[in-house]
């Protein structure tokens, strides 16, 4: 009988071990997915500053599953190439280097789907040496495909002022 119990022991002891081992791995897992996105994230604000619409859209799901509301009109943009066409029409009104910086970064991953929101700030000069800014609210939704995550749909917004019906497009906390 002592024989079975430490049998047992040992055999809890080993299943005690994988269920830790296996939540160990699953928060790395988690941890190395949410930096992926961490890095995604700066691609795509790297690629903004080197004027680069398709090394923005590297980052984006291709073809026509793509759907982004964007701060901007239209009101929505279906598809890879349109939204590609609509970076490309905001890099083309900068005259110079566009700066694009990202803060309060918060990803969250459940298995292939994760998604993050932050708040992003687009700076540059116009063609008519106005400076050019934007503040916006970005929400994210990312799929793994092939190993790789890809945003499958972004969500761009400004607060407005319902008083005066004019969006805050430098908005602060």
């Amino acid at each position: 009988m002592a024989r079975k119990s430490g049998i047992l022991s040992i055999i809890s002891v080993a299943i005690l071990f994988a269920i830790a081992c296996g939540q160990a791995s699953a928060a790395g897992s988690a941890s190395d997915d949410k930096a992926a996105i961490a890095a995604l994230e700066q691609r795509i604000a790297t690629a903004v500053q080197a004027k680069d619409a398709n090394a923005i859209l590297a980052n984006y799901v291709t073809g026509d599953t793509l759907l982004v509301f964007d701060a901007i009109p239209p009101r929505q943009y279906q598809g890879w190439r349109a939204y590609r066409d609509d970076w490309q029409g905001v890099l083309d009104q900068c005259a110079d280097s566009p700066k694009m910086e990202i803060t309060d970064l918060s990803v969250e991953v459940e298995g292939s789907l994760a998604y993050s929101h932050s708040i992003q700030h687009f700076v540059c000069t116009g063609a008519k040496g106005n400076a050019v800014g934007l503040t916006m609210r970005t929400t994210d939704i990312y799929r793994k495909i092939d190993g790789k995550w890809l945003v499958v749909h972004e969500h761009n917004s400004v607060p407005a002022d319902l008083a005066t019906a004019k969006a805050d497009l430098t908005s602060k906390p």
